[in-house]
């Protein structure tokens, strides 16, 4: 909010989350207030087609230190993020979920350890109740991949649940690349960072937002910002494809002429089978890095807001 600084802002991204709005709203007050009676949320409604940013609304007629942000369509849950906090005016900035699986009452350990002196505070899930096999498997392989493609390590079982003092947020407001990966831009922005662990609940209301296809392009955005490694790896592909050729090619010239030779076409077909698949696959990892340059080139804004809250709309826009 132009014009206010409050002590302490708390992020909360929103696409259809009209069941967990009031009970995290209730939830928070409590513990913001053993924080600082100066405190601030923002709520970002990342295009919901449900009533959020009404009830958002209606919390914000109730209460003057929350504020309501439509932004125009659905940019995404990074970018709704940095919405959030290019908004927040507080001297320490809470990111969290909607969902209730960031407890608020982790807060308090957040803010304790900001008081000894870290510029960061990152949470760390040690379980999730309601998580599947298949989530739990996948997430750990990614961190895997990611850590030993990237040139930067990041975390395993990280959460977009995090604190942040008014220094760190500055200069992350300051990198304003499209396709984002937070966690991964903090890790590579340093600072003075700390960790504390957390026990994510179920879900109270609502699905998760992240499908399979969601959580694939999450991963591969992860991938492709802080790596060059995926474009080496298929450079190193196509030259051990070009060099056990060239020694089938001598294979078949010497039984040629040796007279052995007989027709084959299961042996031509493995070969332009493999041949053409590393190729497509290599078009395709040179393919999403042009896409990423294609669209910083562009330099669009990272989102639009299509409303504020009715309270706070003379404030913001002064």
């Amino acid at each position: 909010m132009k014009g206010v600084k409050a002590h302490i802002s708390v992020v909360i991204p929103l696409f259809n989350e009209e069941g967990n709005i009031t009970v995290l709203y209730t939830a928070l007050i409590p513990v913001l207030e053993k924080v600082s009676p100066d405190y601030e949320i923002v709520f970002v409604d990342d295009g919901s087609k449900d009533r959020s940013f009404e009830l958002v609304s209606q919390i914000c007629q109730q209460n003057s230190k929350v504020l309501g942000i439509s932004l125009s369509r659905n940019f995404g849950h990074q970018i709704a993020l940095t919405a959030g906090m290019e908004h927040a005016s507080g001297e320490v900035v809470i990111t969290m979920d909607a969902d209730m699986q960031h407890p608020p009452e982790i807060i308090l350990e957040l803010y304790n350890m900001y008081k000894q002196g870290y510029d960061i505070v990152n949470t760390i899930r040690l379980e999730t109740a309601d998580s599947s096999a298949f989530k739990k498997i996948t997430s750990k392989y990614f961190y895997k991949l990611i850590n030993n493609l990237s040139d930067i390590h990041i975390q395993p079982a990280s959460a977009d649940f995090r604190l942040m003092n008014r220094k760190t947020v500055d200069a992350f407001l300051k990198l304003k690349e499209k396709d984002r990966f937070t966690r991964g831009i903090i890790s590579w922005m340093g600072f003075k960072q700390a960790q504390v662990e957390y026990v994510a609940p179920v879900r109270f209301s609502g699905k998760s937002k992240y499908s399979f296809l969601k959580m694939f392009r999450f991963a591969v955005d992860g991938i492709t910002s802080f790596s060059a490694k995926p474009l080496r790896i298929s450079f190193y592909a196509g030259l051990i494809v070009s060099f056990v050729g060239l020694l089938y090619a001598i294979y078949a010239v010497v039984e040629y002429f040796k007279g052995n030779t007989s027709p084959g076409w299961a042996s031509t077909l493995v070969s332009i089978l493999i041949i053409g698949g590393i190729q497509l696959i290599s078009i395709g990892i040179i393919g999403e890095y042009l896409a990423r340059v294609f669209n910083e080139a562009k330099n669009r804004p990272l989102y639009f807001v299509k409303q504020y809250t009715s309270k706070q709309a003379d404030t913001i826009n002064a």
